[in-house]
């Protein structure tokens, strides 16, 4: 019965652990993005962040491709063809940005181009995103307690799988990122790409043995489930709870990049080291909620992870002080491991929250809810990104003046702080919902 089980969830993991290994790898080409901004086209850190952050506006559109997936066919399928036009479509912008010539590359441009190459990466995220959550409700034994194990096994799968894809690419980023172009990079990740393509468009969508559903229900019936679904108060408060935690918090990461390398002169390779670790931490994250941490309450953990962000925002501006400098911590050691644990720190607490939107998901719109938090979470990180620039020219940081930096982190470890007095949006126990619902 076990290997029977395995098999066929061969074909499934196989597409889910190459898709989701891809889009951690994504940071590859974007950290060349980011220097090249930086020092190609000489942007100051307010237009960095901003380009950053508007060029993930396509992600706020992931309900519609959600709908859409959940009730478009394409040949009888669903999820694949999907995964496919997003791979093709990120393929496309990364390889004509590989392709250009430097000196023709404006602003203006490679933000056109970056959009086309978050709106393929959306389209594929809302389509594994939507595999993960209806394979991951399937029982795999009779007992029901298997459910809830099964979708937090197969989240904590392509969590690791992501993770894996990040460490790699952040590796060879900050490897390559000094001895090779920018174009070469983005060329090296378009082609990997065109590849996910390729493998894409030989699976059978049969083959993941996915829960049936009515093809071509149309996309206003679906917009109208979805409604009533986001109706329900257990899934509205929790995602407004857990969106509003991240837009409340004002980001400075284009000012921290500008500080840590023009004013600490840190190199690119340290850089590249630090979000190594940071993806490690996830990865290793991923290990542990899985076998230790499912079973605590997710409004519980969610709030610890919360808490301690502010702790390492604290700390940010004990760095920033030159309090560490002083006891002898040199700053690229600081930077590789608390700046690299602070980053992902934020990505936390959106694994325990998957798994519990996953299990309060009604069959069949898989897709489209798993889409909306999703892109609740891409605009919260958009007005946070806002904020920030916003933060930083109240507090007058420029990219060679940091003065106000430390009341800038101060500020923003504040804002962090506040959504735990909320944290009662999201439920403390599934199983007591579920329970509570049927009395």
């Amino acid at each position: 019965m076990v290997s029977s089980d395995l098999s066929n969830e061969n074909p499934t993991r196989k597409i889910l652990g190459f898709g989701y290994w891809v889009q951690g790898f994504r940071c590859f080409p974007w950290m060349a993005v980011i220097f090249f901004l930086k020092d190609g086209i000489n942007v100051d850190p307010a237009t960095l962040q901003l380009l950053q952050n508007s060029s993930n506006l396509p992600m706020v559109a992931k309900p519609l491709y959600g709908v859409v997936s959940d009730a478009v066919y394409i040949a009888a399928q669903h999820r694949i063809p999907y995964i496919a036009i997003g791979a093709l479509l990120q393929a496309v912008s990364w390889l004509a940005i590989a392709i250009l010539s430097p000196s023709s590359i404006s602003i203006f441009s490679i933000t056109l181009f970056l959009l086309l190459s978050n709106l393929g990466a959306s389209i594929a995220e809302v389509a594994n995103d939507a595999i993960v959550a209806e394979v991951g409700k399937q029982p795999t034994s009779s007992s029901k307690s298997s459910q809830s194990s099964s979708s937090g096994e197969l989240q904590s799968y392509v969590w690791m799988a992501s993770s894996a894809g990040g460490v790699l690419g952040n590796l060879l980023g900050g490897i390559v990122i000094d001895r090779t172009s920018p174009q070469t990079m983005f060329l090296f990740f378009g082609l990997l790409l065109a590849l996910q393509f390729f493998i894409t468009i030989t699976v059978r969508e049969s083959s993941l043995n996915l829960p049936k559903s009515k093809p071509n229900a149309g996309i206003r019936k679906q917009l109208s489930e979805l409604a009533v679904v986001l109706r329900k108060p257990e899934i509205a408060y929790s995602i407004t709870w857990f969106a509003a935690s991240y837009a409340i918090i004002p980001a400075l990461t284009g000012t921290m990049f500008f500080y840590q390398t023009q004013h600490l002169k840190i190199e690119s390779s340290v850089l590249g080291i630090s979000k190594v670790f940071g993806q490690a931490a996830m990865l290793l994250w991923s290990i542990v909620y899985n076998r230790q941490l499912k079973s605590v309450p997710p409004r519980k953990l969610i709030s610890a992870i919360q808490a301690l962000m502010a702790v390492f925002m604290i700390s940010d501006v004990l760095f920033v002080k030159g309090f560490y400098r002083n006891m002898g911590v040199p700053d690229s050691l600081y930077v590789v491991i608390f700046s690299g644990f602070l980053e992902v720190l934020f990505f936390f607490k959106i694994l325990p929250f998957s798994v519990l939107i996953a299990q309060f998901c009604p069959p069949g719109c898989e897709g489209s809810l798993m889409a909306f938090v999703m892109s609740a979470i891409a605009l919260a990180f958009i007005v946070s990104g806002y904020l920030g620039v916003a933060l930083a020219s109240y507090i007058g940081v420029t990219g060679d003046n940091f003065s106000g930096l430390p009341l800038g982190l101060l500020i923003q470890a504040v804002c962090t702080v506040l959504p735990i007095y909320w944290s009662s949006c999201i439920p403390d126990d599934v199983k007591a919902k579920s329970r509570r619902k049927k009395e």
